[in-house]
């Protein structure tokens, strides 16, 4: 029998401070609604999402704050650098997070952005209760 080839993740960005920061009680994985010149510059490896944050709005989550740069190949087709994206994910799973999110000092933290072995444009979220300093 053939051994099926593991996942691979071939991350963009990292929001290594967020571990540091946030005690992470849960991750999940979570679509991102892009245009075409923002996938051009994930490719390039230009993003940042230190600063970020995933919030409920209107039934849908969305990443609020995340950097993805313009595309220099794009100038005319571009996309604003800081604007709000949508996830995707099963309308139970928001419902089960944005209770969670009411919680006092629960926040939905980005830690990672990557594209899998499909080649699709992935968050890995993570349910995280700040630290007291």
């Amino acid at each position: 029998m053939a051994k099926k080839p593991s996942p691979t993740k071939n991350v963009v960005a990292q929001n290594r401070r967020a571990r540091f920061d946030y005690f992470i009680e849960e991750t999940m994985e979570a679509g991102l609604v892009l245009t075409g010149s923002e996938v051009k510059s994930l490719r390039a490896g230009k993003a940042s999402i230190v600063e970020s944050y995933a919030a409920e709005d209107g039934g849908a989550l969305w990443l609020i704050n995340a950097h993805i740069p313009e595309y220099p190949g794009a100038r005319h087709f571009g996309h604003a650098p800081r604007r709000h994206r949508k996830l995707l994910m099963r309308k139970r799973e928001i419902e089960r997070l944005s209770g969670s999110l009411k919680r006092e000092g629960i926040t939905l933290v980005p830690l990672d952005i990557y594209f899998n072995d499909r080649g699709i444009a992935k968050l890995t979220l993570g349910l995280a209760k700040g630290k007291r300093k």
